[in-house]
This record gives C-alpha cells, structure tokens and sequence, in this order.
C-alpha cells in the first residue's frame, strides 16, 4: 500500500491520541497471567496491538474486540509456543516470552522479526533469564525456557533495556522469589506496566526509577484497565505541526512524559502550552536548528528521532543529531535526501543543512519511525509524494491519514 500526499498545506485543528503501542503490547502479554479475563480499554488498533492478539489466540486465549476495547479470557490457555512467523513479524512479541515463563515455566520461540533499525539482540533477555533461575536451551533457531521455580536474586543490568526490564517484570510476578532489577529501564510504559500488574494483585515498585523490586504473589486477579496515551504519537503530530507552521491542539496526552520533546521544539520557536491530558502548540516562523542526542529515559527518545529529523531538514542553519540507542536509525536518510534534504551522516552522528523546501517524489518506508518521519516529509514537500510501504506505519499509527486529513493535510491511501 502507499500513500499519496499533496504537501505544503498548513495543519490545524484537534487531535485526540491514541492509547500506548509501547505500553500496549507488554500489558496484553500480562494479561495472560491471571488465567481469567482482563478487559482493556483504550487499546489502538494497529497492527503490532492485532499481531499480539492473533498469538495469544494461537496460544489458546479467548479474544473478544469491539473498537478500542478488548476482552481477553487466558482460562484455557494452553500453548507455550509462540508461532515461528509472527515472531518474525513482531520483534517485540518476545516480552510474551516472559509472561508465557511467569503463567508455566516454559516457554518456546524463535529469534524475533519487526523493524531492522539496529541489532537489539535478545542476548540481555536470555542471559537475565538464566539470573531468575531458568534453563535455556538453544537449537536450530529455537530458544526453549524451562524453570522449575523462579529465584530471588538482584540483577544489575548492562544497560537500561524496556524490553529486559519488562520480561523480568512478567516472568518474576508469579513466584516465590523476590528479585531487584538495578539500572531497570525507567520509561512511563514502564510505571503503565506496573500499575497494570499491582491492579492484577502483583507486588511491584520501584517503577519510573532505576531501581525495582517485584515480590513474588501466589495468583493474580482478574481485572478491567484503561492503557495510558502514546506518548511517541503526540510527539509526532506536534513535529508535524512545527514544520508546516500550523496550530493544534492535542487532547489525551500527557505532557511529562515528553518534556524533552516539548523543551526542544520550544527552542526551536514553537509556543507550547501544557495542561492537564492537554498540549497546544503554535507554531508561525521557519524552525531554528538543534542540537541533539537520544538517550535512555528521562532523555530525548530514540522513537522521536527520525520525526525531528524529518523536521530539521527545512529548518534554518544546521542540526547535528547523535543516535546513542540503535545504529539503524538513520535509514530514511537517502530517502529524505531524494527529496531534496541535505543530510550528512558520520558514524552515530546526522548532520543537517536546512533547506528552504523539500521536493515531492516516491519514497519508501523501510521501518516505522522512518515511514512516519517520510510522511512528514511529504507534508512539507512541493508536489506529490508517493510512500510505499506504509503497513511499517501502521504497525504504531491509528488511522493516521483520517487523523492527518481532520486537520488539514491532503493524504490518502493507494493499493
């Protein structure tokens, strides 16, 4: 599928977000845990939140979706496999693996697919794991978990992963252990996670800092959940905005959860107005040039990268953005480029020239943030872009062109 778009249009107008793709897709894994049925509500409908329920229906699950409202009945689940190609398709279907080892003390699958913007090996997965008292055994692709029970312990991680943070969580709630994850992953999915969990009966705190302790309980309960917004989604649109001058108001969102956005796009000459589940942003000038470097949480967010990117190729003067999470992350740089960017890339380090406006023509997506920051692109752009491979978009995106269309931009979707 692509999408077809008409740039140079000023965005205006009221945006509501959508619930969390990254908080999404661990709180539907743990909803596997109680072996009862947990109702969720703002869940988006994209296609990362559609691949998680299709496996735990294979695994045995119970799946009942009406708009942003799932019921999942996990009473008769009985498969500890998760299916070898929507692995492949999911990168971070491997947090079901936790949640699978927290419900039955095995669990099987393979490496795992999605976005390729950079190695994210899963070997601080495996070897934490083994730390918790699981047997891990590797064979023609497989990796097959087995644990006769979980045990206590303190793990220093080597560098602050969500996703290892998140599988340690899933697999230790169930126990009789008592484990401390030390440098743990300090995202706001993260506290989303937790709170989830304790509703359920866990005992989990900590979350939100560095430092957090997850007492082992006997059971959990069954429950209903509301996920917190997306916090990538309204850094999105706000960048959107900022590059075509426009005006918008943004509700369900939170501004702290994005402070480092919301700082630089305010150096860069936007007026940002924060208050409560609401952000308005006006932007009337040309952007100014930054300076950037992505970090684990509190810092600027490797998800935003490639958008502010995307954004400070017709900014005045020259950006400079240093990439310290993924090594992949600048792979829509040719692309933006054929459109007439000027974008310099050295080891980690993205330079950027300003230029006063970029060219339509056909790109392609090769990744989800790289597709959306494509998208802003061809809203900034003179004449038609033509982006391809738009199902990598809509793995994040709740009907982004509907969204877009609302407030003034031309998009839409060919096949």
């Amino acid at each position: 599928m692509k999408y077809n778009i008409k740039g140079v249009k000023r965005l205006e107008g009221i945006v509501e977000i959508s619930g969390s793709k990254n908080a999404s897709l661990p709180i539907l894994a743990g909803s596997i845990l109680n072996g009862g049925v947990t109702k969720i509500y703002n869940l988006p409908d994209i296609r990362d939140v559609n691949t998680t329920l299709e496996i735990l229906e294979i695994l045995g699950c119970s799946i009942s979706k009406k708009r942003n409202k799932v019921i999942i009945d996990s009473s008769k689940m009985n498969k500890s496999e998760i299916p070898e190609n929507l692995m492949r398709e999911l990168r971070s279907s491997v947090i079901l693996a936790g949640a699978i080892i927290g419900r039955f003390k095995k669990a099987v699958f393979s490496y795992p697919g999605g976005c390729e913007i950079g190695a994210r090996p899963i070997d601080l997965h495996i070897n934490n794991f083994k730390k918790i008292g699981i047997n891990i055994d590797e064979n023609a692709g497989y990796i097959v978990c087995n644990c006769d029970k979980i045990k206590s312990t303190e793990i220093q991680l080597d560098f602050p992963s969500v996703g290892a943070t998140e599988n340690l969580i899933l697999a230790s709630v169930l126990s009789d252990a008592e484990i401390i994850i030390k440098n743990a992953a300090m995202e706001p999915e993260i506290i989303d996670l937790q709170n989830f969990l304790n509703k359920m009966g866990a005992k989990i705190s900590g979350a939100g800092g560095s430092c957090i302790k997850i007492v082992g309980v006997s059971r959990l309960k069954e429950i209903s959940y509301t996920i917190m917004p997306d916090r990538i989604e309204t850094g999105t649109f706000l960048s959107m905005v900022a590059a075509t001058s426009g005006e918008l108001i943004l509700n369900n969102t939170n501004y702290n959860n994005i402070s480092p956005v919301l700082d630089k796009l305010e150096e860069s000459g936007c007026n940002i107005k924060r208050e409560k589940n609401k952000i308005s942003i006006v932007s009337k000038k040309r952007l100014k040039n930054l300076d950037i470097k992505t970090l684990p949480y509190p810092g600027f967010p490797t998800d935003m990268q490639s958008i502010f990117l995307s954004m400070l190729t017709t900014a005045k003067g020259t950006s400079i953005i240093v990439e310290n999470i993924f090594e992949n992350r600048y792979k829509c740089v040719p692309e933006l480029n054929r459109m007439g960017a000027k974008i310099r890339i050295e080891g980690n380090t993205a330079i950027i020239k300003g230029v006063k406006r970029l060219i339509g023509t056909s790109v392609k997506a090769t990744d989800l943030r790289g597709g959306i920051a494509l998208v802003l692109a061809g809203l900034v752009a003179n004449g038609n872009t033509i982006l391809e491979n738009v199902e990598y978009i809509e793995r994040g995106y709740e009907k982004l062109e509907t969204k877009l269309i609302n407030i003034g931009a031309s998009i839409y979707k060919e096949r």
